[in-house]
């Protein structure tokens, strides 16, 4: 295989937290999808992915109701497939809030697989234990209970649609967000930049973002800004190669502040600036931002089109 991206993707986790979404925008991608194939028919899949360069990658969407699903025999797959033949297997992890799947059980009035004559609430909490030993080994773990339709692509693309990438180590995605409205489930590194001073109480910068010219000329002159942005740089030099070495190819750095909108914003965006000035892969993501301010500056590099307002 000449691919730079994996030759199969396995895409497990919650129910409910969009597999389908996510094999609708692989097939979109080129990916050959397939869903709840039982689990002794997946090394058939994996010989056919190594057959030849021109086959179309696979994504495969197994979860707690795929015939004999089991999370142990999933973790020995990923062992097995992924040190034959030179097979590029990535496991995709779907999370989301406990009370955000509710939700959406209630709204599209299916049961849960595992709550069939009980609260939805309880199949969650089963599934949600059974299922802890293989979120811990998954190569990406992504939290879609804030996404819409429309980020959700972005992110799996961002992921997985640069087959020809000529950059070596993990992919990392910069990311910003809102301490109040929780840490992503999905970050590898934090950094909390509630210290710097807050463009919010000033009264002709509060309603734009970090994106914003003003904005960061206003965040760049907190005196402490600089020293900060070259010491969380040095860090991730001195430790992503480490988890280099350790086998990770996806890294998630999350850069949070009160509300989203100003620091954290601005500092992820330089963040992710010298990380790809160094020869890093880079993708950015505003998880706080409503999707129509996400472009709303010269800060930005990426740039969207066809906003989506449907959630996952």
């Amino acid at each position: 295989m000449t691919r730079g991206g994996p030759d199969l993707v396995l895409v497990t986790g919650m129910s409910g937290a969009g597999r389908s979404s996510v094999l609708n925008v692989l097939e979109d991608l080129g990916f050959e999808a397939v869903d709840n194939l039982p689990i002794g028919l997946i090394d058939r899949l994996a010989a056919a992915a190594r057959e030849g360069e021109e086959r179309a990658p696979i994504a495969l969407g197994v979860d707690i109701r795929t015939r004999d699903f089991d999370p142990a025999a999933i973790e020995a797959l990923q062992r097995r497939l992924g040190a034959g033949d030179g097979l590029k297997l990535r496991t995709l992890f779907l999370d989301c809030d406990d009370e955000q799947l509710i939700r959406r059980f209630a709204e599209t009035r299916r049961r849960h697989p595992l709550a069939a004559d009980r609260p939805v609430a309880d199949g969650i909490k089963l599934e949600r234990r059974a299922l802890a030993a293989l979120r811990d080994v998954a190569d990406v773990v992504l939290d879609t209970t804030e996404l819409t339709v429309w980020d959700l692509k972005h992110r799996i693309k961002t992921l997985f649609a640069d087959p020809n990438a000529a950059e070596d180590g993990p992919t990392v995605t910069v990311m910003s967000f809102a301490f109040r409205r929780g840490v992503p489930r999905e970050a590898d590194t934090v950094f909390d930049v509630r210290f710097l001073d807050n463009p919010h109480y000033d009264p002709d910068l509060r309603p734009l973002t970090g994106l914003n010219g003003a904005v960061g000329a206003h965040i760049a002159a907190d005196p402490d800004f600089e020293g900060f942005l070259a010491e969380a740089t040095a860090l991730l030099d001195r430790v992503l190669p480490r988890y280099e070495r350790e086998g990770k190819s996806y890294l998630t750095i999350a850069v949070g502040c009160t509300g989203g909108r100003h620091r954290s914003v601005y500092t992820a965006e330089r963040l992710a600036d010298r990380l790809a000035d160094a020869g890093r892969r880079v993708n950015r993501f505003h998880r706080d931002l409503p999707a129509d301010e996400r472009d709303a500056g010269p800060a930005s590099e990426a740039k969207r089109d066809g906003i989506g307002k449907e959630r996952v």
